[in-house]
């Protein structure tokens, strides 16, 4: 079977079937959108580490969501505007194996990330009294480093039983990027185990933490339908309909191309979904989390002052 596998030492990404004029129109959006991630989220970083006034739980967990956004966009993106300026889009089998893992690492992370994020939402508005107790930096600690260690986990497994089949032929990848189940496609043995393997961690990372989402903003918004004045319900309702919009569309769509059972059809389909996991949902979450708070936006104005008056 290891002899079999080294048959095939590169594969080609397919990607778009577009003119030339077309792919380079993609090129300089798909830029100029990495390109506001990677500022978004690094200056989000910056600030969280240099404001004291967001060394807080909740600013914790947005300076790791602004990581993994930044490591998440920088996997897939530089490889896929090369291969829109380049006709031959070939990657490396170690190369496409070690962008496969480093995608669903990050991906099953932020999904776990988002999850205690919730948490401390609901902590903080519906047991504002415990919020620092409960909320311990320990704690914290506890919950980003378990969010990271599971993610890892579960990609090194799929790594693992990916590195196990065959690939014998064809080499051509219809994909962005190297995606799990299109590389499954091109094995020259039953992936059935993978399959199950990719049910199951879908299961625990997708359904299980979105069940736990829904019930913590069912929480919170019931808390906010007990604020007394109607400005504070506007602004609350505000913040949250954001919160689950962007986790609608974020979980939604892995469930889509994970969970729903897959047909040549969908194939183009997919390629359009995984592009709102590599680009918008990066562009999304700093403008959603974060840079619409007031606490951020004054971190903000206080580092540009400081920035005048040197």
């Amino acid at each position: 079977m290891g002899g079999n596998q080294s048959w095939v030492t590169e594969f080609i990404l397919v990607g778009f079937q577009l003119s030339a004029e077309r792919e380079l129109l993609l090129f300089w959006i798909f830029s100029l959108l990495y390109i506001f991630s990677l500022m978004a989220n690094g200056m989000i970083l910056g600030l969280i580490c240099l404001d004291p006034s967001l060394h807080t739980p909740m600013y914790f967990f947005l300076s790791h969501l602004a990581i993994i956004d930044m490591s998440y966009a920088s996997n897939n993106v530089p490889k896929m505007l090369t291969n829109l300026m380049n006709k031959k889009r070939a990657i490396s089998f170690v190369s496409c194996i070690v962008q496969t893992f480093l995608y669903l690492a990050f991906a099953a992370t932020e999904c776990l990330i988002l999850v205690v994020m919730s948490y401390d939402r609901y902590v903080a508005i519906c047991h504002p009294l415990q919020y620092t107790v409960i909320m311990s930096w320990r704690v914290c600690t506890i919950l980003a480093l378990m969010s990271w260690s599971c993610g890892l986990a579960l990609s090194l497994v799929h790594a693992i039983l990916l590195l196990r089949l065959p690939f014998c032929g064809p080499r051509d990848v219809n994909h962005l990027f190297c995606e799990i189940l299109s590389i499954l496609k091109l094995a020259c043995a039953d992936t059935w185990v993978n399959q199950v393997v990719i049910f199951a961690a879908s299961v625990f990372v997708l359904v299980g933490p979105l069940c736990l989402m829904l019930v913590s903003y069912m929480h919170i918004l019931w808390a906010i339908l007990k604020i007394q004045t109607k400005e504070g319900r506007r602004k609350a309702f505000s913040t949250c309909s954001s919160h689950l919009c962007v986790i609608g569309l974020f979980f939604g769509i892995a469930m889509v191309v994970y969970m729903v059972p897959d047909s040549n059809q969908r194939e183009e389909q997919e390629k359009m979904l995984s592009l709102f996991h590599s680009l918008f949902n990066p562009v999304l979450n700093p403008l959603i989390y974060s840079l619409r708070n007031v606490q951020v936006k004054g971190a903000l104005h206080r580092a540009l002052q400081r920035m005048w008056s040197m």
